[in-house]
């Protein structure tokens, strides 16, 4: 079983990129758990056509006890089983627990025993690396961590958070940063300077996805753009991206 996270700032593209991963890996056989690790719970929304699954900390606000194995997650396009952690009430309580809590469960109820899933995916927030957000790091849940990133300021600046949280947990054999997944933005010299930071921290660039109208047209209706046409380009890419991931 192998087991990524992609990390990257609110905004940059990571749900849409671990999406489309999952669709084409799900299109090539493989059996794939994705786990939306944001209070938002739209990481899988386009692999379930636009109908979301109720998040793990949702389930616990309405009936005070978490969800069982038949309620944690749904599956999606291609048999994708897709979990949301979900959050705290807007205001309230912390969002990195909703996470923490969400993968107790899932240690409880022995989800990936009874899927025996070949690929887990953890779509994880960026802008800030507290202890929840860092358990798929540092708690043995993800292996190899991805981050998503584009040429702009801000993007870079978790970047190198995310890499700084990693390498503060590398002694312990703890999952490691394998490279970054550039997702344009189309701003001045924006591989240059993307590739500087990567060859900086020692990584490599694992794709280069443009901006494309087509993600926009096919999540409008609800599904990834590798679902709704995996002939496209930018499907390609996707595609490329997650056969790269399995030889990594």
């Amino acid at each position: 079983m192998r087991k990524f996270a992609i990390y990257g700032k609110g905004g940059i593209g990571k749900s849409t990129t671990t999406a489309n991963v999952s669709a084409a890996l799900a299109s090539i056989g493989k059996k794939v758990v994705q786990i939306g690790c944001d209070p938002k719970a739209d990481s899988t929304l386009n692999l379930l056509h636009g109908e979301p699954v109720m998040p793990v900390m949702d389930y616990y606000r309405q009936y005070t006890e978490g969800p069982d194995f038949d309620h944690i997650g749904r599956e999606g396009y291609g048999g994708v089983f897709c979990i949301e952690t979900g959050g705290p009430t807007p205001g309230l309580g912390c969002a990195g627990r909703g996470i923490i809590a969400t993968f107790d469960l899932i240690d409880e109820l022995e989800v990936f025993e009874k899927l025996s899933p070949d690929v887990v995916m953890y779509d994880v927030l960026g802008d800030v690396v507290c202890g929840g957000f860092s358990a798929p790091i540092r708690d043995g849940y993800a292996d190899e961590i991805f981050i998503v990133t584009s040429g702009e300021k801000m993007a870079l600046y978790a970047a190198a958070n995310i890499f700084k949280a990693v390498e503060n947990f590398k002694s312990r054999g703890y999952a490691q940063v394998k490279g970054l997944i550039l997702n344009r933005r189309n701003v001045d010299d924006e591989y240059e300077t993307v590739k500087a930071f990567a060859d900086e921290h020692g990584l490599p660039i694992v794709a280069d996805i443009p901006r494309s109208k087509e993600i926009q047209f096919y999540e409008n209706k609800g599904m990834t753009v590798v679902e709704g046409d995996p002939e496209l380009p930018v499907s390609r890419i996707y595609r490329d991206l997650a056969q790269r991931l399995l030889e990594v």
